[in-house]
């Protein structure tokens, strides 16, 4: 009868699940539109920056810097007055501002050293910290070519062959979408799991559970399997129509085989959810709790800067998370084609995290119930 128990408690936490419009839009929110837009806002590079430029010079140099400035790095530059500089930065038109001083040319073409005024919006950050070197080298550029009469051909002296695998555009977009992916993944594992139990104390029915002949063990199991397939269902759906095929992103390995370390990671973070939702007394407080949990999680993982960069130590102990093992696993394969035998140890790692996850949270499951 333990199956069975299962089986049916599982049906009817995705009957529950089904009754929940909230939770439900955060499933396919987490999953589509969340996935698209952050890979869409992935790249750091410059694109589309606004510009001005304040022409106090009126000369063939000042025109020749105005006039270098293409897109998609920068918009055409707007020629202002030096009086519509501040307004136009307070009210956020413009990101970056050059002024160009009067007589700038002729004492260049004296041997001065003249300087410009760069004005930069720094409260856009991805603009502003990459766009002042943009700035820089065009107008370095176009200055060192007018004083020599004719455009500058350098050589390096070592000829770099650079060729970049698995992602040869080097589109950052492609990093994006699959490390959303996986957080997505981890986010709804722990949230959907935790909500499940916590919907049930608030609305009374633990207690009719607990008069029924059904253990701890067959309770936690059917929300641990019944929110695990959802979420992996669910990233199954997204990683075929939303990254490969809306984002176009190329998935170079087994599907199948990142489905499998997708369940051992959902198993753990289902736990965890549990284990979690214990300790809480409502939704909001495990809210809080989440947010302690996951962004430790998320960020020092190596889903979003390389764990090689990481003291050793942050290292060692990041170990002990699922989720590090299983980002390893999902850049293996999906990125480098990587197949059983290379990832092996990521999904044994997983596995046994998650048998000590469950038995930890089976204890303390049993202990709430009491």
């Amino acid at each position: 009868m333990r199956a069975a128990n299962i089986l049916l408690l599982g049906i009817k936490e995705l009957r529950g699940l089904l009754r929940d419009p909230v939770l439900l839009v955060l499933i396919v929110y987490a999953f589509t539109a969340a996935i698209y837009t952050a890979s869409k806002a992935m790249p750091e590079t410059l694109n589309r920056a606004p510009i001005a430029i304040v022409d106090e010079d009126h000369s063939a140099l000042s025109t020749r810097i105005a006039s270098a400035f293409y897109t998609p790095y920068f918009l055409v530059p707007a020629l202002i007055s030096l009086e519509e500089m501040d307004r136009r930065m307070d009210e956020g038109l413009d990101t970056f501002v050059l002024d160009i001083p009067p007589n700038f040319q002729r004492k260049l073409l004296a041997g001065r050293t003249p300087a410009l005024q760069l004005n930069i919006d720094a409260t856009r950050m991805s603009q502003a910290f990459t766009g002042g070197g943009y700035v820089q080298s065009i107008v370095s550029g176009e200055i060192n070519e007018f004083l020599v009469r004719r455009r500058l051909e350098t050589v390096p002296p070592v000829d770099l062959n650079l060729r970049a695998r698995f992602n040869p555009e080097l589109n950052k977009g492609w990093f994006g979408a699959i490390s959303d992916v996986i957080t997505s993944i981890t986010m709804l594992s722990i949230v959907l799991t935790g909500a499940a139990l916590i919907r049930e104390r608030e609305h009374g029915t633990i207690e009719h559970l607990l008069v029924m002949p059904v253990t701890a063990f067959e309770i936690m199991s059917s929300k641990v399997w019944s929110m695990g397939l959802v979420v992996l269902t669910a990233a199954g759906f997204c990683l075929v129509f939303v990254v490969e095929g809306l984002l176009a992103v190329p998935v170079n390995g087994s599907l199948v085989l990142f489905l499998t370390g997708a369940a051992l990671d959902i198993f753990a973070m289902t736990c965890l959810g549990i284990f979690i939702a214990t300790i809480a007394g409502s939704m909001p407080q495990f809210g809080l709790l989440l947010m302690m949990v996951l962004m430790p999680l998320q960020l020092l993982s190596g889903g979003v800067t390389p764990r090689e960069s990481m003291p050793q130590i942050i290292q060692l102990v990041m170990l002990a998370a699922p989720n590090t093992h299983f980002v390893m696993l999902a850049q293996a394969v999906l990125f480098r084609g990587a197949g059983f035998a290379v990832v092996w140890p990521q999904l044994a790692a997983m596995l046994m995290i998650g048998i000590v996850l469950f038995a930890f949270s089976l204890s303390r499951f049993r202990a709430f119930l009491k």
